[in-house]
């Protein structure tokens, strides 16, 4: 009895530390937490309260409780922008995924001692200004650029084929702007990933393809199901593609916004444009966290 009693004041007292430093590191993150809630909340109101608003004959803005920009939001038009941008998202996360997982899975469980250098050349780039970075993909994508003048050389395109001011020319655009962030967690969860699941299933399912269908997506799904999300929250708001790298019949809610914001001078309609677009990416996130939370109860039965 006196042996447990011992024990398991030693245990307390193990204990302690531990839970002092996770109580520091508490108190240490809370002025932060405090700081960036409240600036949220404070933004979030303002916006939420401003779209019931109105403008007076010099645009300004007024506060009020005006329903009208809330109905405003059904025409069609705004309507179909919405769906454009939802596409165009979706699309993106689809080709960040495929083109991200050869890419991670080769650094990963290929990369050796060169991996951190591989990461780091994948990275480092886009530490450069998001504007400037698209200002550069639109000249590489420009009708005069190195890409077509390639294509129109090899017989793969002719003098009417553009990319520039097309959905498709959009979608580059946010591909390339976003792809990093469908490769950094794709590779996080490939790099934990036991590899002997892969010597199992090359014996189970015969070839790579099957193995990788079956045994390394399933494995991976989570780092995936985030890097659809860091991808398709930023490609949903995006306007600076759409802008740079497409036409009037290309844009997006986020140059809805821009426009109603700074052009415009329709502040009101510009903060119900933006809690239709921050509902969208509520119901995505919200959908993220619903299945993560099923994917952690599953591994933990």
């Amino acid at each position: 009895m006196a042996r447990r009693t011992r024990s398991g004041a030693a245990a307390r007292r193990g204990r302690g530390p531990a839970a002092s430093g996770t109580r520091l590191w508490t108190w240490l993150m809370l002025p932060g937490t405090l700081w960036m809630t409240g600036f949220l909340l404070a933004s979030l109101v303002l916006v939420a309260t401003l779209a019931f608003g109105t403008t007076d004959p010099l645009g300004n803005p007024r506060f009020g409780f005006d329903f009208e920009n809330i109905a405003t939001l059904a025409d069609p038009a705004y309507r179909t922008v919405l769906l454009r941008s939802l596409g165009y998202a979706l699309i993106t996360c689809v080709i960040c995924l495929a083109v991200a997982y050869p890419v991670a899975y080769t650094i990963a469980l290929h990369g050796g001692r060169f991996k951190n250098a591989l990461i780091a050349a994948i990275v480092v780039p886009f530490f450069a200004n998001y504007l400037v970075r698209m200002y550069g993909w639109s000249v590489v994508l420009s009708d005069d650029g190195p890409l077509l003048k390639a294509l129109r050389a090899t017989g793969l395109a002719d003098g009417d084929t553009k990319i520039l001011q097309t959905g498709g020319g959009v979608i580059a655009g946010l591909v390339y702007g976003f792809i990093v962030f469908m490769i950094i967690p794709l590779f996080a969860a490939l790099e934990r990933m036991d590899t002997s699941l892969i010597e199992a299933g090359r014996d189970l399912y015969g070839g790579p393809l099957r193995t990788f269908l079956f045994v390394t997506v399933p494995a991976t799904r989570q780092g995936a199901a985030a890097g659809c999300v860091l991808v398709f929250l930023p490609a949903m708001g995006d306007f600076v593609s759409a802008q740079l790298m497409g036409g009037p019949d290309q844009i997006m809610i986020g140059n809805l916004i821009q426009d109603k914001f700074f052009q415009g001078q329709n502040w009101p309609l510009g903060s119900a444009l933006t809690m239709l677009l921050m509902a969208v990416l509520f119901l995505g996130m919200l959908g993220y966290l619903r299945r993560t939370r099923k994917d952690e109860t599953e591994a933990a039965r």
